[in-house]
């Protein structure tokens, strides 16, 4: 995100290391103020009915049209699980019990940390939000796997799969360093901080 003017006094800023850090920040160059742009907290849910989970299929850009859990940003005064719970309810509005961490991965080309929770949904009932085309339950032969809308996604469900097939879910944590693909038609692969690709029995 690009910073052109000061938000204390409105003068412009530029890039440049401020006293005391030792990386380049947006500062001020009337009042000195430094400006700081961290990454931006996702935090979603793997909504879970006996052996079926629940995905959505986007309204919006990007990936209009792709499969994707529901997730999304943090808002101000909100914990993480608070933020999972809401999402879920807004994309495919559907009531969540959250269960437990499942996955924190980082994005560092994109600047996101995604905070996914497994989460018991007590109710078959859920219909589209204003951002779901569709929103449908999935087994794991069912998961339309080339249509998934970010590689994180495809990432946490293979290591969902996996853990559930081994009979026992742990906490996954790495990166994701692959760009996101431009249309449902491209393929999209996993990658681990060593830029290989993730098959399930990765995770």
């Amino acid at each position: 995100m690009a910073i052109k003017y000061c938000s204390n006094c409105g003068a412009p800023v530029s890039m440049r290391i401020p006293a005391l850090d030792n990386r380049a920040r947006y500062v001020c160059d009337a009042c000195d103020t430094t400006h700081y742009v961290n990454p931006k907290i996702v935090a979603g849910c793997i909504p879970e009915s006996g052996e079926r989970i629940l995905l959505c299929r986007r309204a919006i850009e990007p990936c209009l049209g792709m499969w994707t859990l529901p997730a999304g940003f943090m808002e101000m005064g909100e914990s993480t699980v608070e933020a999972a719970i809401r999402e879920t309810w807004e994309e495919a509005e559907a009531s969540v019990e959250v269960d437990s961490l499942f996955a924190l991965f980082s994005i560092p080309h994109i600047s996101q940390v995604y905070i996914m929770f497994r989460a018991g949904l007590p109710r078959d009932e859920y219909a589209p939000g204003p951002e779901s085309l569709e929103v449908a339950l999935f087994r794991e032969e069912e998961i339309p796997w080339s249509q998934l809308a970010f590689p994180v996604i495809s990432r946490t469900l293979e290591c969902y799969f996996s853990d559930k097939r081994a009979g026992a879910f742990r906490v996954h944590i790495g990166d994701i360093r692959n760009r996101m693909p431009q249309q449902p038609s491209d393929k999209m692969k996993q990658t681990s901080s060593s830029g290989m690709s993730v098959h399930p029995r990765d995770c």
